[in-house]
C-alpha cells in the first residue's frame, strides 16, 4: 500500500501536466511508496494522452487518472480523495513543478508534528513570454500585490492561517471533512479554517518549495482574480472572523473611490481626498515597481507591475463587492 498519496487536480493542462510529472518522477522520495492520482475534468486537450505517454515511460510509479464529471476543484480533489490509498496525502497543482525534496519534507513535517497542514512556499515564475507575463509574476510575489499572504514570499517558518496546496494525515479528513464543493475556489483557504477551528494547526516551512506559473496575461489575471474575490466573500459569509486586512483593503478602497469621485461633484473636500488617496497609491504603486525593476534589471517593471498590481486588486474588489451585492 502506498504511503503517499499525491492528489492533482487536472483540466486542459496539456502545456504544464509533463513538467509536473517529471519532477514527481524525480523526487527524492522512494517512488514505490506513492502514488499519483490525477483527478481530470474531460479535458479536451492532449491532456490524458500526454499523461498516457508519462505513464509508459515510468511504469514503476502508480498513476490512475480518474474522472471529474463537475469540473471544479473540490469536487476533483474529494473524488481523487474517494481512491486514495496512502495514509498521507500530499495536494499539488496541474501547472506546479515541486522540488525534488518535495515530498520528503512534507512527510518529515507531518511526522514531526509541526502542523496538521503543511506547506511550503510558492517560487512564481511568468506563465508566458513578454513584459506583461513577466510583471504579472513579479506582482504576484511582491506583498503589495498579495499583502501578508506569507507563502508567497516568506522566508520564515511557523503558524499561518493556509498554505498553498497542502500536505496533512488521512485521519484530518476523517476527523474535520472534505473540501467544500459549495466553493468553486478558495476551497484550500475554507479547509485551512476547519483545520484551526478544530484545534489543529497550519503550517508553513519555506525549504518546501514549488514552482507555480502566473497567468501570461492581463485578462486571464483580472479573471482569476474576480473569481478569488468573487469566492472570498462567499466564504466569509460563513466564517465572518476570518478577515484578514489583505482581503479587506481591496474593496474598502474601490468603495472609497468611488465614494469621493461621488460627492467631488459637490463638495472640495472629496476631490481632496480622492486626489490624496490616489496619489498616495500611484507613488506605492511606483517605489514598488521601481524596487522590483532595479532587483530583477528590467525597466519593463516599471510600467508592468503596477498594471498586474492594479488588475489585481480592482479585480479582487469588484469580484468581492459584486458577491456581496448578489446575496
Amino acid at each position: 500500500m502506498p504511503l503517499v498519496s499525491i492528489i492533482i487536480p487536472c483540466y486542459n493542462e496539456q502545456a504544464t501536466i509533463r513538467l509536473l510529472l517529471d519532477a514527481i518522477a524525480c523526487q527524492t522520495f522512494s517512488l514505490s511508496e506513492m502514488e499519483v492520482i490525477i483527478a481530470d475534468g474531460l479535458s479536451s486537450d492532449r491532456t490524458r494522452e500526454v499523461v498516457a505517454e508519462f505513464h509508459q515511460e515510468h511504469p514503476g510509479l502508480s498513476l490512475t487518472v480518474v474522472y471529474n464529471p463537475k469540473r471544479i476543484i473540490p469536487s476533483a480533489l474529494n473524488i481523487a480523495l474517494s481512491v486514495a490509498k496512502g495514509n498521507t496525502i500530499i495536494r499539488l497543482d496541474a501547472h506546479s513543478i515541486p522540488q525534488n525534496d518535495y515530498v520528503a519534507r512534507c512527510v518529515k513535517a507531518l511526522e514531526q508534528g509541526l502542523g496538521d497542514n503543511v506547506g511550503g512556499v510558492w517560487q512564481i515564475q511568468a506563465g508566458g513570454p513578454g513584459w506583461v507575463s513577466r510583471s504579472i509574476a513579479a506582482a504576484a510575489a511582491h506583498p503589495l500585490g498579495v499583502g501578508d499572504a506569507r507563502y508567497r514570499f516568506t522566508s520564515q517558518a511557523g503558524p499561518v492561517d493556509t498554505v498553498p496546496f497542502g500536505a496533512f494525515k488521512r485521519k484530518l479528513v476523517e476527523r474535520i471533512g472534505a473540501f467544500d464543493e459549495t466553493l468553486l475556489t478558495n476551497e484550500d483557504y475554507e479547509f485551512n479554517v476547519r483545520v484551526r477551528q478544530h484545534g489543529g494547526r497550519v503550517w508553513l516551512d519555506p525549504e518546501i518549495r514549488s514552482v507555480y506559473f502566473a497567468r501570461s496575461s492581463l485578462r486571464s489575471l483580472a479573471q482569476q482574480y474576480w473569481r478569488y474575490g468573487y469566492w472570498k466573500a462567499r466564504m466569509l459569509r460563513r466564517y465572518p472572523g476570518t478577515i484578514r486586512w489583505r482581503q479587506a483593503l481591496p474593496p474598502l478602497f474601490v468603495v472609497s473611490l468611488v465614494g469621493f469621485l461621488f460627492l467631488s461633484l459637490w463638495f472640495s473636500f472629496a476631490r481632496l481626498a480622492l486626489a490624496i488617496e490616489a496619489l498616495l497609491y500611484l507613488a506605492a504603486l511606483f517605489m514598488a515597481s521601481l524596487q522590483i525593476a532595479f532587483r530583477q534589471k528590467d525597466l519593463s517593471l516599471l510600467v508592468g507591475v503596477p498594471l498586474a498590481v492594479i488588475t489585481m486588486h480592482f479585480s479582487w474588489a469588484s469580484g468581492f463587492l459584486w458577491s456581496l451585492v448578489r446575496r
